[in-house]
């Protein structure tokens, strides 16, 4: 569509200012009612016939994305092509560029939803693309790409994810494929089976076809890596894991095999590490050519991503091992950094896969042993895929999860009188709930006295307290204090977040005190 095209965008009177300032270019009918939210396909259509308004004087008509049905409808009533366009009309100019770049807006969906799906389709091409067998074939015989088990890994494909279970010995068989699997649903590429360190495990190492069939069977026919710095674990596990870390100077002649290996510089033997990076760098040089004539197939050299406060040098030791060799795929281990710093994983994970993306680190190792680091895998896989593009900005997806791209403008008029809301006593009531979260749904208690007498579980608030109401004669402030606490059960549920009833959770540290702003 080209700049001559005729646009008529809707909104309501509140909104007006802001659709008239973002939608430049573009004629504005205001209907009637205050919040444009509150409009549906039918009022829109009897409000533009109402004007006057005929086929022949527009193009298109974009009506509010918030406004529930179809656009098909003003599009039958008035002969104008309409469709949906974004919820928020800070988005409209993105909305009317896409238009003009031949963009198919939907009639169902809002503009910034479809944004959102048309930047994940891309992303599954560029995946589909590079997981072609022709395109695997060729660039496997390229130098800076290798094959970890069945997966293709290197400077021409996504970076993979290794997911790394903790201590999989102590959690056995079971416990370790449900990790697994979790893991793999969250978007790894790879299951990294961790040993415990100081023990030897021979007996577990046995369990690892049995650890791999089971994912099979599940529809995860994925490569497994071996974690461990011993020498007779990894020994004993080089006939069952497709990749292996880590070999360093210690045990480097003793494990000479055709599959990859991950190289580190230590020797763990004499609690050899150098801490320099240029240093680091050399030492780990000297040890990638010493495996390479013992006979070692692939060598993937990882410089040890340190967590703060030796963050920044570590970086730079990657940095210069790339200048000085450009075709070596490399590995980092970012968990290593976000388990070590007491701030959300998010953003960490979104910023060292950028500079792994810079640093064409192509293997990238995490866990989600901590808490604080749940969700890693998932957030790591979605930065991944946000540097397909050249830069992880304006892609109709990304990684915003408690804070947002744009403020949006919510706010009404208020009615002359005004007055200040006071809390009153609360008045004690036989029943009284107890609500917890499990196993991802929202759990709630009923007691009257010290007996429980009825469990109710769900997953949306609306159905519990409707189900609760059913059931229980209760005032309307306990509904209500009911309502939150099921809304706030439900956000901790989304975030992977632990819920106690009347604990906030989230702390005051955006909130000024004793401070005039």
């Amino acid at each position: 569509m080209g700049n001559s095209r005729r646009i008529l965008l809707v909104t309501g009177r509140l909104a007006e200012p802001l659709v008239r300032k973002y939608g430049k270019g573009c004629d504005v009918f205001v209907a009637p009612v205050s919040v444009a939210a509150f409009l549906t396909p039918q009022l829109i259509a009897r409000y533009l016939k109402k004007t006057g308004i005929r086929s022949e004087d527009y193009d298109l008509i974009l009506i509010p994305g918030l406004v529930r049905g179809s656009a098909q409808l003003v599009e039958d009533e008035l002969g104008i092509p309409a469709f949906k366009g974004p919820r928020n009309a800070m988005d409209l100019p993105q909305t009317l560029k896409a238009l003009r770049d031949g963009f198919k807006l939907s009639r169902e969906i809002p503009a910034d939803d479809l944004f959102s799906v048309d930047a994940l389709k891309r992303v599954e091409d560029i995946r589909n693309r590079t997981g072609n067998r022709r395109y695997i074939e060729k660039a496997l015989k390229k130098p800076w790409n290798v094959l970890v088990g069945n997966l293709p890994a290197g400077r021409d494909f996504p970076a993979r994810i290794l997911g790394e279970v903790v201590d999989a010995p102590r959690l056995g068989v079971e416990k370790t494929v449900e990790k697994a699997l979790y893991y793999l649903r969250e978007g790894a590429d790879i299951i990294d089976i961790g040993m415990v360190a100081g023990e030897t495990n021979p007996d577990f190492i046995e369990e690892i076809p049995e650890i791999r069939e089971r994912l099979a069977g599940k529809g995860f026919d994925v490569p497994i890596s071996f974690d461990s710095l011993n020498t007779a674990e990894i020994e004993r596990a080089l006939d069952y894991a497709d990749l292996f870390l880590s070999v360093d100077a210690g045990n480097v002649e003793e494990l000479v095999t055709e599959k990859p290996v991950v190289l580190i510089p230590t020797n763990q033997s004499t609690g050899f590490f150098p801490a320099k990076p240029s240093e680091r760098v050399e030492f780990l040089e000297r040890l990638k050519e010493k495996a390479l004539d013992l006979g070692y197939g692939t060598v993937i050299p990882d410089l040890i991503l340190e967590h703060v406060p030796h963050l920044a040098r570590s970086i730079t030791a990657f940095q210069l091992y790339r200048e000085r060799n450009p075709d070596d795929v490399l590995l980092a281990g970012v968990g290593n950094v976000v388990e070590l710093y007491d701030a959300d994983s998010v953003g960490m994970n979104a910023l060292l896969s950028g500079i792994s993306k810079e640093l064409s680190i192509n293997l990238l190792l995490t866990t989600e042993t901590s808490p604080k680091a749940r969700g890693s895998v998932r957030e790591l896989r979605r930065a991944v895929d946000m540097n397909l593009f050249e830069i992880p900005k304006d892609l109709g997806f990304d990684l915003l999860i408690l804070k947002e791209k744009r403020s949006v403008e919510w706010r009404f008029e208020p009615a002359e009188k005004i007055i200040e809301a006071r809390e009153k006593p609360v008045r004690l009531e036989p029943v009284y709930f107890r609500i917890w979260v499990e196993d991802g749904r929202i759990w709630v208690n009923a007691h009257r006295g010290t007996e429980v007498i009825l469990t109710i579980v769900g997953d949306e608030p609306n159905a519990i307290i409707d189900t609760i109401l059913e059931h229980f004669d209760i005032g309307p402030r306990h509904a209500f204090y009911l309502g939150r606490e099921l809304e706030r059960a439900k956000t901790a549920l989304k975030l992977r977040r632990s819920y106690v009833q009347e604990v906030e959770l989230f702390g005051e540290f955006y909130v000024f005190k004793g401070v005039d702003v």
